[in-house]
């Protein structure tokens, strides 16, 4: 235990634990926290800090591959990180928890409350669960990809010191929890250069599952009450403004209980950029969903 937070290994699979970043409280409804791909739960940390603040029980689970949690050679998909994660919701009794997924975290939260509706009592979906690239990309799934790997390319290759130096000028409002968050998205390597701790072949079968995905096929099966939490658009953003805004108008036209929480100009990584303003959010969220 440091910090506030106990680290737990929970199995999920034949062989895969995946570790689960606990805060305690005795308030209900619990967080259960999703990072998006190629990150991790620490992006959570201080969101979770103003959570457990407010007495609530916080969940951040490192996703199959991703930070501390085991890495098997297949499961590189939502369906896979869905069923994961109700067997994180299942081992630790959390029914009904907020689920709050960041980014890809978004479509996984919002394909457990389609598929699992017993065990989410509130979704948020921050930057993320609504993104339909396939609908405006139609047979362009090869140069995604090819952008993509372009992007893969540049991950990683610096010490630890010029990485944290390189997020700190990207992104000045940061906190220091922040940036040590976004470093443990790589690894050092043999020679302390740092790499990757998702394999870019992990990477590419996920993106490939997001690209088939198609988020609305799911917001007709969720009862729970969802909140939306797009950022309004600087170049991190997952998409353009326009975009996002018909992406999101669109998801909250079809799920029955939705609110939108818009953060203009914000970042992408909203929990790292306005941890405060987050955990505001997910505590309205929770008022709503507690009976």
């Amino acid at each position: 235990m440091t910090a506030g937070h106990q680290d737990l290994r929970v199995p999920v699979a034949a062989g895969v634990r995946l570790r689960v970043r606990h805060r305690p409280g005795a308030r209900r409804p619990a967080f259960l926290l999703l990072h998006g791909l190629a990150s991790n739960a620490l992006l959570w940390d201080e969101v979770a800090g103003l959570l457990a603040a407010d007495g609530h029980p916080s969940y951040a689970v490192d996703l199959r591959g991703h930070g501390e949690s085991d890495s098997p050679g297949d499961g590189y998909d939502t369906a896979t990180a869905c069923a994961d994660v109700a067997a994180v919701a299942a081992a630790l009794d959390l029914r009904p928890a907020v689920v709050a997924g960041h980014s890809w975290g978004g479509g996984v939260a919002l394909r457990l409350a389609a598929e699992r509706p017993d065990l989410v009592g509130g979704l948020a979906l921050v930057d993320g669960g609504w993104v339909d690239v396939a609908a405006r990309m139609p047979g362009r799934m090869g140069r995604w990809r090819d952008v993509v790997s372009q992007r893969l390319a540049a991950r990683g290759g610096d010490t630890p010191d010029d990485t944290r130096a390189k997020l700190r000028k990207a992104h000045p409002g940061w906190s220091e929890t922040a940036i040590e968050a976004h470093l443990a998205d790589l690894r050092p390597g043999p020679d302390g250069i740092l790499v990757p701790r998702l394999p870019d072949a992990h990477f590419m079968s996920i993106l490939e599952c997001v690209w088939n995905e198609r988020p609305h096929r799911w917001y007709p099966r969720v009862s729970a009450p969802v909140m939306l939490m797009p950022a309004l658009q600087n170049a991190g953003s997952v998409a353009g403004g326009g975009l996002t805004r018909e992406w999101v108008e669109g998801a909250e036209a079809a799920l029955s209980r939705a609110t939108v929480r818009w953060y203009e100009g914000a970042d992408h990584y909203l929990p790292s950029e306005h941890p405060d303003r987050v955990a505001k959010d997910l505590l309205d969220l929770a008022r709503e969903a507690t009976p």
